[in-house]
């Protein structure tokens, strides 16, 4: 995407603010999503939704200027949103507390492998054209919507603990509840940390401050990928066996201590082993937030859902934002002690936090 708005001779700040665009319609479209969701069940908003990112890709293809790019992406924020939350909303709904841990891993699992191969074979098929990533991606989300559309269920006719439509849990409700504002302030924390560095100063940092190569770059974010990957089902486990506090216990540590190695970083190699540290904790934390909701959560609660997911979204918008200010104010290392101190927050939190599956809710409570 980069490098295709870059084709039409526009500046950084206008490549940014593609990327901006789609995460704001996202954000902003997150409650009528979940509404969506509520009122026309998962299955259908889930094929619409993949359906639109398909025809926003394929119109992003055939955009002829820089206004019809932007337009046509911040559009596929919106099916981008919708997608999302009733994904979520069936892995969520359709297994059991026995192992919601394990199923929010492989579902997290699926979107990593996408997330490391999508961009390796991209590369390879932009070498044809930088407009042919962009049709690969649209006809494979198109069959995605297809099979959504006729295979999703949430197993509502196959068990009998899935809570009837009427006794959904609505935002007012679920906003009391403190394991739900521990998760809505873990989504946004990770988000700002695990993607908001990521993709803003981070690159930067090791190509200006420690003087390396974007080699290394591509090779720290691979190290906390595949370190990542191969702990997620360890880390689901864990979940569903000791508990959510005690995943979130082991994922805030480990990334706390992954960002202070990469505040006081002075060498390349500690920038990798700091990575490599952040992907371990990253695998505890990337599923246990969500397990979380579905613990306390009745019935189809897609707003309840939505409203966790914005906080999430919302992370990985003012994260960037702010440590970019940092970094320009004062330097990298500032930028990265404050996303540590916020991170802080998440650890309390961890720490605090009380079992939430159903069978111990009034504990948690």
């Amino acid at each position: 995407m980069p490098l295709f708005a870059k084709s039409f001779g526009v500046n950084n700040s206008a490549v940014g603010l593609i990327v901006s665009m789609f995460a704001i319609a996202r954000f902003s479209s997150g409650l009528i999503s979940g509404k969506f969701v509520d009122l026309f069940g998962e299955r259908i908003v889930f094929a619409i939704g993949i359906t639109m990112v398909s025809v926003s890709a394929l119109l992003c293809a055939l955009a002829q200027s820089y206004a019809q790019l932007l337009l046509f992406r911040t559009a596929g924020g919106l099916g981008s949103s919708m997608f999302s939350v009733a994904a979520g909303s069936i892995i969520m709904r359709s297994v059991s507390d026995e192992q919601r841990g394990r199923a929010q891993s492989i579902y997290n699992g699926s979107f990593l492998v996408g997330g490391i191969t999508g961009p390796a074979v991209g590369g390879l098929i932009s070498a044809v054209s930088l407009r042919a990533p962009f049709f690969i991606y649209s006809g494979t989300l198109l069959c995605s919507g297809t099979i959504g559309f006729f295979f999703l269920t949430t197993g509502r006719s196959r068990t009998k603990k899935v809570e009837a439509d009427s006794d959904a849990m609505r935002i007012p409700e679920a906003i009391k509840l403190r394991p739900y504002q521990i998760a809505l302030i873990l989504s946004f924390v990770t988000n700002w940390v695990l993607f908001g560095l990521r993709t803003s100063i981070l690159p930067l940092f090791v190509t200006e401050d420690l003087h390396s190569t974007t080699t290394v770059v591509g090779i720290g974010f691979t190290i906390a990928a595949l370190l990542q990957g191969l702990l997620l089902l360890p880390a689901g486990n864990l979940s569903d066996r000791k508990g959510r506090p005690a995943s979130l216990k082991i994922g805030t540590t480990v990334v706390l201590a992954g960002t202070l190695l990469l505040t006081f970083a002075v060498h390349p190699w500690m920038y990798l082993v700091s990575m490599g540290v952040v992907g371990l904790g990253g695998a505890f934390l990337s599923t246990a937030p969500a397990n979380i909701v579905a613990d306390v959560i009745r019935g189809k609660s897609g707003q309840v859902i939505a409203l966790w997911q914005m906080a999430g979204d919302a992370g990985m918008i003012v994260g960037p934002i702010t440590v970019g200010i940092l970094a320009d104010l004062f330097s990298f290392r500032m930028a990265f002690l404050v996303t540590a101190i916020v991170f802080s927050i998440a650890v309390f939190a961890a720490f605090t936090l009380g079992e939430t599956r159903k069978s111990h809710l009034n504990k948690a409570s």
